[in-house]
């Protein structure tokens, strides 16, 4: 009776345990609340401070410039904002997906101008869980890849099926907007421009994890089951890479080889796994979404050109 006394007590502090790890860790890294939302700045980081003062003066800019308020509503009932910026009626219009725990304004400084130099309609997206947007939790693509698809059905229906599309995302952004890519999109989303996207959601969370000096392997399976228990999604439901396989749409891959958050090789293994047409563009020396500041004049030279390609410039 002892001994089964003392198994009784164990499984149960192994339960208490392992709930709490797993709550622990659902709360650090998928729960965002709207006061965290308040205090997104500029990264500290040493390999941002040489562009602090350029990335401020673009991102006053952007702010000062008026817009239009958009909503839609989620697949599962989530009001989701954006922010409309309206050039010339049936240009081409970008939307834009930011980064986690980013801001549109933030994470899109430099690219927001390049779409306004190019006379294209910008549609700046709050993702769930950032911004105005509804929603507490980040699902590292899985769910906002639905939240793409919505997007882009919105902006067909409202600026119709001959204005071309062009989805742009940046680190998290990036990787959903692939992610959307084997969705039943709209047919006049006509390209993607992936700036620092990862491979998949199990694969950014263990490396994060190992960068923390955690034990990657062993705290994932811990990850999984907190986001299926509170967030109700499954980290390895889809990816990047799977999603690629099935694409029909062409594909600008952005990354700094210097990249320190999400490896410059995810964006090779996207590459190679996409089955569309397919284009990767690499600038040596640049940390994660700094590609634009570090090299401007090639940012806008691959972008252009992919543009052209895919018949995306303004007439």
């Amino acid at each position: 009776m002892k001994i089964k006394k003392v198994a009784v007590i164990l499984a149960g502090l192994t339960l208490t345990a392992t709930a709490a790890v797993t709550g622990a860790i659902y709360r650090f890294a998928f729960f965002f609340s709207k006061k965290q939302r308040d205090h997104i700045g500029f990264p500290n980081g040493e390999q941002y401070r040489p562009y602090r003062e350029s990335s401020e003066e673009l991102i006053g800019r952007l702010k000062a410039l008026d817009y239009e308020q958009v909503e839609i509503l989620s697949e599962d009932g989530l009001t989701l904002y954006g922010k409309y910026y309206h050039q010339a009626d049936g240009a081409v219009l970008e939307i834009l997906f930011h980064g986690y725990h980013g801001m549109a304004e933030r994470d899109f400084c430099g690219g927001f101008w390049l779409a306004r130099e190019a006379g294209h309609n910008i549609l700046l997206i709050d993702e769930r869980a950032h911004g105005k947007s509804d929603g507490n939790v980040i699902s590292f693509g899985v769910k906002e890849r639905y939240d793409c698809l919505a997007w882009t059905r919105y902006a067909a229906k409202r600026f119709g099926k001959d204005v071309p599309i062009v989805l742009v995302g940046v680190s998290m952004g990036a990787s959903t907007v692939l992610m959307a890519s084997n969705l039943e999109l709209p047919e006049n989303v006509k390209g993607i421009i992936a700036d620092c996207g990862y491979s998949s959601p199990k694969e950014i969370v263990k490396k994060v994890a190992g960068d923390m000096g955690l034990p990657a392997n062993i705290l994932y399976p811990f990850a999984r089951l907190g986001a299926r228990i509170f967030g109700h999604f499954d980290l390895e439901e889809n990816s990047p890479v799977a999603a690629l396989k099935e694409s029909r749409i062409p594909v600008l891959f952005i990354h700094g080889e210097d990249d320190r958050f999400v490896p410059c090789e995810m964006s090779r293994e996207n590459y190679d796994a996409c089955a569309s047409d397919k284009t990767i563009f690499t600038v040596p020396g640049a940390g994660h979404t700094l590609c634009y500041m570090v090299d401007t004049e090639g940012y806008r030279k691959a972008v252009s050109e992919f543009l052209e390609k895919i018949d995306c410039r303004n007439r």
